[in-house]
């Protein structure tokens, strides 16, 4: 099987070799302490469709981010040999992915989550092998999703969204979901670094409510009109 990932994946990797944690982020990773975590921010392909990203929802009824669209992931295990290994076996756990049928092909710059206290690494892989997935623990997780890319660049699609503790970032409301918060800032420099971002209306805010999970200011922190334009 070939499992080199399509040609629209070479000027993303391309960008991601010059990739710094300014490019997602004016928080600054510590270099010690934090909690070390990982996600999967997993691409795939569907005919008729083209390129996708994975995504779940979290269940109403936890602690934090309850509700909140987020990539699969979580901290890391003693027993975790990279941040690779985190992402794929987190990913296996909250929607039974099999990690045989992903390529990883790129770990992004560590990204600081003062909220949580969690340095994030996004893995950046391949589907090569797409399959049925679904939430294993559905305490935890109540969805999952894979929103296609022509979705998530599509103006209409595309907002700014401001929380009650004033936090503002980037945001997408795609297929019942509303993306926001660290995913919603991965996503939004993603897409940029791809080319594939068109311009959309900075001015368009919607509120979250009071009710809504508690903010996770990293990626996309105060850059939403930065990330809403080139990147340099």
């Amino acid at each position: 099987m070939n499992r080199r990932p399509p040609s629209w994946f070479d000027p993303l990797l391309g960008r991601l070799g010059t990739a710094r944690a300014e490019d997602f982020t004016r928080l600054t990773t510590p270099e010690q302490g934090g909690r070390e975590s990982a996600v999967l921010v997993l691409l795939g392909e569907e005919p008729g469709v083209g390129p996708d990203v994975l995504v779940l929802q979290r269940a109403a009824t936890l602690r934090n981010h309850a509700g909140q669209p987020a990539f699969p992931g979580g901290a890391a295990d003693p027993g975790d040999a990279d941040a690779r290994a985190t992402a794929l076996r987190e990913a296996n756990e909250e929607v039974d992915l099999d990690p045989a049928s992903v390529t990883v092909l790129a770990e992004l710059p560590r990204l600081w989550i003062p909220v949580s206290e969690f340095v994030v690494t996004p893995v950046l892989a391949w589907w090569h092998s797409p399959h049925p997935v679904h939430p294993r623990e559905p305490a935890e997780v109540a969805h999952v999703a894979r929103l296609p890319v022509a979705e998530l660049v599509d103006p209409a699609n595309r907002m700014r969204v401001r929380h009650p503790s004033g936090w503002t970032g980037p945001a997408f409301s795609v297929r019942g979901m509303l993306v926001w918060g660290f995913t919603a800032g991965v996503l939004a420099a993603l897409l940029e670094m791809a080319g594939w971002a068109r311009p959309w209306p900075r001015s368009r805010v919607v509120e979250l409510p009071p009710s809504g999970a508690t903010p996770a200011p990293s990626a996309g922190t105060d850059r939403a009109d930065e990330l809403a334009g080139p990147l340099t």
